[in-house]
């Protein structure tokens, strides 16, 4: 059985906090951090900016968030922000709020308590690649039994460079909880240095790694290991997180998509020539200097010449509104 922290993400119901750009530990290649995140001190919720405390439970009702999941940067490097934002969370949604953190420093006891205090449940650790393999016996294997002791779950959570067995031996220990292995990934923030280091993508694929499956292949079988796909992220996590919001935001005449999008027409027409054609008050909003309405609605207006022109809009249901597709209409 998946963690909690997994299976809610798999929901789409896990909102992404991210609360500090900086990670001073190293600067790992495979890093896959965008330079408008990198190096900043700017807290985003899911795509929402962060401007004040409040912002964070805004963004979590609109998508009837389940849990949070903590990341960065590194988090541990600014604790009290984080367990604010822990405490803020709890207190506003309850124990049954799952949260969990991904970390690349140990942190020690103190940082273990400290957040459990705030309202943590699940911790998951990404050692340096460079220790792979020689973790026992270091403050990596001290501190998964801290955690525990403190009240976390600590996990492992690495990307699929290669396979490492020791990790599947921290699990048949007990230190581990679960090794979360995410498939091997190029983005915008990582690609030069990921070609620099030897890697390829995999045929067909716009993000995944060659290779990186055959983790799966020598790791996977240990019934504590799982592997997330960059295909399931996006066909399953992000969509089932967009379908959430776009549930949450939908106006009565927004169409949404299979994709979590959210449709609907743009026309120029007045508010007083949409009354004069008897269009009803619920299938439309007054924009300043467009009205929004029912795509179909628009399409047959269009059709029948009672409005010159128009356009279907696709478009996130994230507080940004970032728009997919326009197609005109006349």
């Amino acid at each position: 059985m998946i963690s909690k922290g997994c299976e809610q993400c798999a929901e789409g119901g896990k909102m992404v906090l991210f609360v500090y750009g900086y990670c001073d530990q190293r600067d790992c290649f495979y890093c896959p951090l965008g330079e408008n995140r990198k190096n900043v001190m700017d807290v985003y919720a899911n795509e929402r900016l962060i401007e004040e405390d409040e912002d964070i439970i805004r963004e979590a009702k609109r998508m009837d968030a389940l849990g949070t999941s903590i990341t960065g940067g590194e988090p541990q490097e600014v604790l009290n922000r984080t367990c604010r934002y822990l405490s803020l969370l709890k207190d506003e949604f309850g124990e049954d709020h799952h949260t969990h953190l991904y970390t690349g420093i140990t942190g020690g006891r103190e940082n273990m308590r400290r957040l459990a205090s705030a309202g943590l449940d699940e911790i998951r650790f990404h050692p340096p690649y460079e220790l792979w393999g020689d973790l026992h016996g270091t403050e990596w294997e001290d501190i998964l039994y801290i955690a525990r002791e403190e009240g976390l779950t600590p996990a492992f959570e690495i990307p699929g460079i290669r396979a490492e067995s020791e990790f599947l031996t921290f699990l048949d220990e007990g230190a581990a909880e679960f090794c979360n292995i995410n498939e091997f990934e190029m983005s915008d923030g990582n690609a030069q240095r990921m070609k620099e280091q030897g890697y390829e993508l995999r045929d067909g694929h716009m993000s995944a790694v060659e290779g990186s499956h055959d983790v799966l292949e020598e790791m996977g079988e240990h019934e504590r290991v799982y592997f997330c796909t960059s295909v399931f992220k996006d066909a399953a996590q992000h969509r089932n997180r967009l379908k959430r919001m776009a549930r949450n935001v939908q106006r009565p005449f927004d169409e949404i998509t299979d994709d979590g999008t959210l449709v609907y027409g743009k026309t120029w027409l007045t508010e007083a020539e949409l009354q004069a054609l008897g269009v009803p008050e619920e299938y439309y909003t007054v924009k300043t200097d467009h009205v929004e309405l029912a795509w179909w609605l628009l399409e047959e207006l269009i059709e029948e010449g009672d409005a010159g022109r128009g356009e279907v809009v696709e478009q996130y249901p994230t507080v940004n509104g970032t728009v997919v597709e326009r197609t005109p209409l006349a």
